[in-house]
């Protein structure tokens, strides 16, 4: 399978792998309760994202099922890195993924998400010949629903409280488009 080495590069957006330089940035990404309110893990100290951003730098490549390809997102034009965003190769016989991503709230309402979806989605399907890519959202997280129905993916699931997470049942959408719908709508 191919290895990002250098950036996927879009419109405005350049995802590429992880550097040590990442740290602050995303530091200042995970540390805020409002990013992570709706993912499982709480906010992260300094400590913590180094950590997360060592293991981050090896995730450039998708090999076998189970693996991560996880790119930081930076602006084309200045090259500040202002959020992340992964597929998951869930199953190798049957050709499924899974995309995720996360914003800095500075640059979220502005189209930055659904670039960096997009351009991986294109990945996964053009790359990896992927069948089908989920995405996943809890079900309050309405910005990130509406983000997955404009890539034109269609809600398959609501599992409701099927989680116990941070002291509560969580809620989850599940979404999901096939290479076919992805081809005709583009």
């Amino acid at each position: 399978m191919p290895t990002v080495t250098s950036p996927i590069q879009t419109d405005r957006l350049l995802l590429r792998p992880f550097v040590a330089a990442d740290l602050d940035a995303l530091a200042n990404i995970l540390a805020r309760p409002d990013v992570m309110r709706y993912l499982d893990d709480d906010p992260l100290t300094r400590d913590e994202v180094a950590a997360v951003i060592h293991e981050r730098e090896g995730m450039n490549r998708l090999d076998t099922q189970g693996d991560t390809l996880m790119l930081a997102i930076a602006l084309r034009d200045s090259g500040v890195m202002i959020g992340s965003v992964n597929l998951i190769w869930h199953s190798q016989e049957h050709a499924q993924g899974e995309v995720g991503y996360t914003l800095h709230p500075d640059h979220q309402g502005k189209g930055y998400a659904s670039e960096a979806v997009r351009a991986i989605m294109t990945y996964g399907f053009r790359e990896i010949d992927l069948h089908r890519i989920v995405g996943t959202c809890d079900d309050r997280n309405s910005a990130s629903a509406r983000l997955l129905e404009r890539l034109g993916m269609r809600r398959e699931a609501h599992f409701r409280e099927h989680a116990w997470r941070k002291g509560e049942w969580r809620s989850q959408y599940v979404y999901a488009m096939l290479r076919d719908a992805w081809r005709d709508l583009h």
